[in-house]
């Protein structure tokens, strides 16, 4: 150990040799001015830090510092500075003749001495600070300078600016002053409704067209009367329950809980419901291969009343071979041709039945005379009907007014119900504990007054993978 820390000493000191700029005293020494500089990357960060703790470079730095501190103390170089400012020709000791000042020049004399606060705030720095360009700049100079030269040159022929002219003109005829209306001036105006359809600010827009008006900002567009009428009657702040006021009474509050727990048992119900549908079939309600085989059976052939399933087998092969004996299939019927005498007589049988057929429709027509008093009942049954299944519609409407309509492919569910236990009431309003959420109540409002239709928080998808990089920086601070 005692050798390596000895080695590791040499090493440091040959280093310290060398930085000093001295020749060793080892024969092994090298002239640092001789000896090989080490090179290396100048646009990384050790290249900065090496060059930093050389010499030269700190040396550099000690530089740099002493100027910029003479240049914020004395606003200067020292070696710069005249005589006159770094010394000051000692004439002894004088005695300083007091004179007599009044009171008055003393409180002058003081409030021209600046505050020991306002020396504080000052910049102690005596260097200026760096001139702004942008504040002596003028927007458009150049301009203004080319119409000024304009101005003077046509100052020069006896022409002025027409601003000037027209200030001219105003100092040698001023304008009447304008005479303020008296009360009784104001009380014989006449006055008329701004709303009304015979406004006198409308006259001048008469006669001219519509559509002209609307277009050019005249007239206001006509709101479609859909606009008049609101999406849903339903108010847009209900009012809770009694039951979740603050010290509720116990009905109110036992009404609430029933309520709440009706809508637990839907949810339950539809749960299990959901579940059944889901659920794989018992080991009895499974199919097997003979159940599965009459399903296939089923309706293909008529089994007897003292038949059993396996007989199904058998009747297609019988059907077979009925087939294979007679693969002609039945026998064709022979038509012959008709005589006339049989086609003069289904002639007449058909005017016969077409004769019948009118005798009994003008029969019948002739018998309605007397069946209007049971056509009126039949009409004013019809009539009491229709209007029935009317109001049933506008009932129906105005109950389904207040619902919320199926505006998106979601469906609107009621929130759940703000409600506190009978063990979670307080006594008190400073131990209150909150529910429900207002944001939520909000939104909520407007999916039920069918304003904005029923959502759900859109779910991130990333599109691509993540890639993970090592930043070149990093990786070449931690070499």
């Amino acid at each position: 150990m005692a050798a390596g820390s000895k080695g590791g000493g040499e090493r440091r000191g040959a280093k310290s040799h060398a930085d000093s700029g001295f020749l060793g005293l080892r024969p092994t020494s090298v002239d640092p001015a001789l000896r090989r500089r080490r090179r290396g990357p100048r646009n990384k960060k050790r290249g900065w830090r090496r060059l930093a703790e050389e010499p030269l470079g700190l040396e550099v730095d000690q530089f740099l510092e002493d100027v910029r501190l003479q240049e914020r103390t004395t606003g200067g170089l020292l070696a710069e500075a005249p005589d006159e400012k770094l010394f000051f020709v000692d004439t002894g000791s004088q005695k300083k003749e007091r004179n007599k000042k009044t009171w008055v020049q003393k409180k002058s004399q003081r409030l021209q001495k600046p505050l020991r606060v306002d020396l504080t705030l000052e910049n102690p720095s005596k260097v200026p600070a760096p001139k702004d360009i942008l504040a002596h700049q003028v927007p458009n100079a150049k301009k203004f300078r080319r119409k000024e030269e304009l101005w003077e040159k046509l100052a020069k022929q006896g022409e002025l600016p027409r601003e000037v002219r027209k200030a001219r003109a105003r100092l040698l005829s001023p304008p009447a002053a304008k005479a303020r209306p008296g009360l009784q001036d104001i009380t014989e105006r006449p006055f008329y409704d701004l709303w009304s359809p015979n406004n006198p600010l409308d006259k001048p827009l008469a006669d001219q067209d519509t559509f002209f008006l609307e277009q050019t900002k005249k007239k206001g567009v006509r709101r479609p009367s859909r606009l008049h009428v609101k999406p849903s009657q339903v108010p847009a702040v209900e009012v809770t329950p009694a039951g979740a006021s603050y010290n509720p009474t116990f009905e109110d509050h036992q009404a609430l809980l029933l309520k709440a727990h009706e809508v637990e048992l839907q949810r339950e119900k539809e749960a299990e419901k959901l579940e059944r549908q889901l659920a794989l079939p018992t080991v009895e309600q499974a199919a097997t291969q003979e159940s599965a085989f009459r399903e296939l059976c089923e309706g293909l052939l008529e089994e007897s009343d003292g038949e059993d399933g396996p007989d199904c087998v058998e009747r297609p092969a019988a059907d077979d071979a009925a087939g294979e004996t007679s693969p002609t299939g039945p026998a064709e019927k022979r038509t012959e041709k008709k005589t006339e005498q049989q086609r003069r007589r289904e002639k007449a049988a058909r005017k016969l039945r077409v004769q019948q057929a009118a005798l009994r429709a003008a029969r019948l027509q002739h018998q309605e005379l007397f069946r209007l008093r049971g056509i009126k009942a039949q009409v004013a049954r019809r009539l009491t009907e229709l209007a029935r299944r009317k109001e049933q519609r506008r009932l129906k409407r105005l109950a389904e007014a207040n619902k919320p309509r199926r505006l998106g492919r979601l469906k609107y569910q009621d929130p759940d119900i703000d409600v506190q236990l009978s063990s979670e009431l307080s006594d008190s309003l400073r131990t209150l504990k909150p529910e429900g959420n207002i944001l939520r109540d909000r939104f909520k409002s407007f999916q039920k007054r069918n304003m904005i239709e029923p959502r759900e928080r859109a779910k991130f998808k990333r599109k691509y993978k993540v890639k993970l990089v090592e930043k070149r920086s990093f990786r070449e601070m931690q070499l």
